[in-house]
């Protein structure tokens, strides 16, 4: 199938026109200098005119008048869409999530869907799907009788969801990166509205992307007004306000270390894919990729695949299924970043441990500040881990990927500490669900410790979530073999200093298990044989309680939950301390 990503258009790109040339002469370009703001005096002037402009004649008889509506260039769009939706765009419907919406009586002004699925709509998201599974010629006509919809709810009357900053703002990048899908008819009528909502969704987001969300949704709008301010013309003042304004949304958005603020792997993944697709348009134009977008990629990237495991797909952190690994292939390709995962990400959170096939992750951070993630997870101590290709222990995950196969309800329960490997105490998150969806009190502090030894890796952490309501820290300790054999770990409850008086409750420790894994307990229910379906045999002990096997599931990348089994230890915890000691090992 011819993939329409790679193609450019004669309707989209006036004919005769140098994409390259831009109006500014060489060698009179503006440099950028380092200062304590990022920006040179010039730029600093431009901007400040820029937003200046808005409120005079000049802004709107420049828009009108002295440029005409054209686009300057197609950039392509570097990430591969999902051919099943792109094939049932073809077919008659929208599919996401396991959700269908027929698309010949589709009312964009009042669409019965859930959130996710309304951004997918209104972000035109789908275009990517479409031109993976169409060719031109088969996927505009579609297109277009789609973008007339949208352009009568929408064009003259901006509102939330369709409208909100980062909506409008991935809508921009895929309406320009697929352009002749969306711009091949000869109605020029119809074009030139195309054009114009366009150019007034680039002049919505000057005004509206500092007041988008924090993280990932102001990275994307300040992502669109730099796509922008290089496909339209007239673009160089706007461009160094976007790429101020994207510079700072950067520095915001992401750790240190790389990691986003909401730390989520969803998020991660498509702040990624926003950044590649920002320097897309950078390369069609032919103009030099700033700094600062180079070294947010470097960062970002490993981070991101820290939380890859043997099969390179991404492990069920945060709400997100195990995105697929063909996904993360394809995303780190278009970044063009070569590197290996990031072991050590203290700010966002994980921590990676890898010896021969083994791969251990480590959720060793708070869970995300409520009002930067919708679907955050008490999962402070949790595990995953791999053996090769094979995944061994996993969490449930998904809670980010409500649809026709997790309901609202579903999706509430899979945030919570049971629904993570790890300890549970007297049936309670680590973290507080709240009624309305939110999280609130549990854990404030996790100290760290890790070691690199001769022999293998040592991780030590602690958490407070357990203090306030229950007088108890956890402590959970994991080491690794230097062959990654045998996954060794302690996990234990002690007195807090501060509090409530700490009493004897009852304690689960769990091990969801991966699809495919066959537990056998043992005659002396401390013990089970863990057969992985085509992998190798590991063997699991606990040094104390008891240990059964309960039924559990596992979400994928696409939102689906599959049946699975999970591994609990049945003990207490007393008030001068308790612990239980437990074993992977590999055997066969």
């Amino acid at each position: 199938m011819t993939n329409q990503r790679r193609q450019s258009s004669p309707v989209a790109v006036e004919a005769g026109h140098d994409p390259a040339d831009d109006g500014i002469e060489q060698g009179k370009r503006l440099i950028r200098v380092a200062d304590d703001k990022g920006l040179s005096l010039a730029e600093r002037i431009a901007n400040h005119f820029y937003r200046l402009s808005w409120k005079t004649p000049l802004h709107s008889r420049r828009l009108k008048g002295k440029y005409p509506l054209k686009l300057l260039a197609v950039p392509d769009d570097v990430v591969p869409g999902d051919p099943r939706a792109g094939q049932a765009i073809r077919a008659g419907y929208f599919l996401f999530r396991g959700q269908k919406l027929a698309i010949d009586t589709i009312d964009f002004g009042k669409l019965a869907v859930g959130p996710a699925f309304t951004d997918y709509l209104h972000s035109f998201g789908w275009l990517r799907d479409l031109s993976t599974a169409a060719t031109r010629e088969q996927g505009a006509p579609v297109a277009e009788a789609l973008m007339r919809k949208w352009l009568a709810a929408h064009a003259e009357t901006p509102s939330d969801p369709a409208w909100r900053a980062d909506n409008a703002a991935w809508r921009l990048l895929f309406w320009t990166a697929h352009a002749p899908l969306i711009l091949s008819s000869s109605d020029l009528v119809y074009r030139s509205l195309v054009l114009n909502c366009i150019a007034r969704t680039a002049r919505h987001l000057d005004q509206s992307a500092d007041k988008a969300a924090p993280g990932l949704p102001r990275l994307v709008a300040w992502g669109g007004i730099v796509a922008a301010s290089m496909l339209m013309p007239g673009g160089n003042p706007r461009k160094l306000f976007g790429e101020a304004g994207l510079k700072r949304a950067i520095d915001s958005a992401f750790h240190a270390d790389g990691g986003i603020i909401s730390r989520s792997p969803l998020a991660q993944l498509e702040g990624v894919m926003l950044l590649a697709m920002v320097v897309a348009v950078y390369e069609v134009r032919r103009e030099q990729v700033p700094g600062f977008l180079i070294d947010g990629l470097t960062r970002a990237v490993p981070a991101l695949l820290g939380l890859t495991h043997g099969d390179g797909g991404l492990g069920n952190w945060q709400g997100a299924g195990a995105v697929d690994p063909d996904m993360v292939e394809a995303l780190v390709q278009a970044s063009r970043v070569r590197t290996r995962p990031l072991r050590q990400a203290r700010d966002w959170g994980y921590q990676r441990i890898s010896a021969g096939n083994t791969v251990v992750q480590i959720d060793a951070a708070p869970p995300p500040v409520a009002r930067l993630a919708a679907a955050g997870c008490a999962s402070t101590g949790a595990i995953e881990i791999s053996d090769g290709r094979l995944r061994l222990v996993i969490n449930c995950g998904g809670a980010a990927l409500e649809g026709a196969y997790i309901p609202r309800d579903l999706a509430q329960a899979l945030r919570s500490t049971a629904a993570h490997s790890t300890l549970v105490l007297d049936d309670s998150n680590s973290t507080a669900l709240m009624p309305d969806g939110t999280l609130g009190k549990g854990v404030t502090e996790v100290e760290l410790n890790r070691q690199e030894l001769d022999n293998g890796s040592r991780v030590e952490l602690s958490h407070d979530g357990y203090v306030r309501r229950m007088g108890y820290v956890h402590r959970r300790l994991l080491m690794m073999s230097g062959d990654g054999k045998e996954v060794r770990g302690e996990d234990m409850l002690t007195p807090a200093t501060r509090g409530k008086k700490p009493v004897k409750r009852p304690v689960q420790l769990r091990f969801h298990l991966a699809p495919g894994v066959e537990p056998t307990l043992t005659a002396d229910s401390q013990g089970a044989l863990l057969r992985i379906e085509l992998g190798a045999l590991w063997q699991f002990r606990t040094g104390a309680g008891v240990l059964s096997v309960e039924d559990s599931l596992w979400v994928d990348g696409d939102g689906r939950p599959h049946p699975t089994r999970q591994l609990v230890v049945t003990s207490e915890a007393l008030p001068g301390g308790s612990s239980i000691g437990w074993l992977f090992k590999r055997v066969g």
